[in-house]
Order: structure tokens, then C-alpha cells, then sequence
């Protein structure tokens, strides 16, 4: 497929507008569905390692309290006290499902890093980067995109640290 999809969601859209490589995984995503990121990679054949979800957080600092983004393999969770240390907050909690889906412009288990309404500070697990191409939501559910780390990294002006831990 390939970076071929003119258009489509704003996650897309900003990878053609950044010009870096990538290509669009569509899916059968069972209604009712809740493990999205697993569901995604048995559904896309790729180990659960290599696909990775996007998730809103509120970080505590000195000047109040902001939204930010930690992206974790689909085969662990988040740690909040680590996205609290790698983006120099005091501390971390989930974002509640409404504001995290306002805020981005994209519905849970749709939540791209790209293309967000409002571009929040984001950090990525190191782990993406023993991959040479890994899988994000492309902005709604049954569709990923596939990456390389870096143009992710670089794109995002993402931090890169160890805020995964195993499930």
C-alpha cells in the first residue's frame, strides 16, 4: 500500500504532510471489541511488541496540570510514574476517556500520536526502537499505520524512555 492514501484521517494526512514513509493497515475491528492494540496486531499478524497504543495522560507540574501522550507496546501498560519522569512532571494520572477524545479528535481505541487536534508533548517506550518499523492507530479503530521509530520520533519531537513495563 504504501504512503499511496491521499486524504483520509488527519493522522494520515500529517505523515503526507511530514513526507516521511509509511503504510496503511485496514482491519476487521469487532464491534464491542475493547483490546484494541492486541485485537490489532493478531488481526495485522505482527507480534504485540511491535504495535503500539497512543494514550492521553494528565501530567502534574510546576505550572499546573497538561495533557500528554505515552505510547507503550500493545503487550504492556503505561507507566505513569516513568511518563511523569521522562517529561519532567511531578506526576501522572490516565485522562478521563471524554477530555482524551476532545482533546485529540479521535475516539479511544482510535487515538493516533499524529494528526491531534491540540499537539501535546509525547513520549515513546524505548523498546520501538529495537523495531525497524512499528504500528500506531491511523485515527479510528481497524486501521494502523506502520512507521519507522525514528520519523515517529522525529515528527512528534517525542522523548524516548523507558515508561513500559511488561503486562
Amino acid at each position: 500500500m504504501g504512503c499511496v492514501a491521499r486524504g483520509g484521517t488527519p493522522a494520515i494526512q500529517a505523515l503526507e504532510a511530514a513526507g516521511v514513509w509509511f503504510d496503511v493497515q485496514e482491519f476487521h475491528h469487532e464491534p464491542g471489541e475493547r483490546n484494541y492494540g492486541l485485537s490489532a496486531a493478531e488481526a495485522l499478524g505482527v507480534e504485540p511488541e511491535r504495535v503500539f497504543k497512543t494514550l492521553v495522560a494528565n501530567l502534574a507540574t510546576d505550572r499546573g496540570t497538561e495533557q500528554v501522550v505515552g505510547i507503550v507496546p500493545v503487550s504492556g501498560q503505561l507507566s505513569l510514574k516513568e511518563l511523569a519522569v521522562a517529561l519532567h512532571g511531578k506526576r501522572a494520572e490516565m485522562c478521563p476517556v471524554d477530555v482524551a477524545q476532545r482533546i485529540t479528535g479521535y475516539v479511544v481505541g482510535g487515538i493516533s500520536p499524529f494528526g491531534q487536534k491540540k499537539r501535546l508533548r509525547t513520549a515513546i517506550d524505548e523498546t520501538c526502537i529495537l523495531f525497524d518499523s512499528i504500528f500506531v492507530s491511523g485515527g479510528r479503530r481497524g486501521l494502523d499505520l506502520e512507521v519507522a521509530p525514528d520519523d515517529l520520533i522525529r515528527v512528534l519531537d517525542a522523548v524516548v524512555a523507558p515508561i513500559g513495563s511488561a503486562s
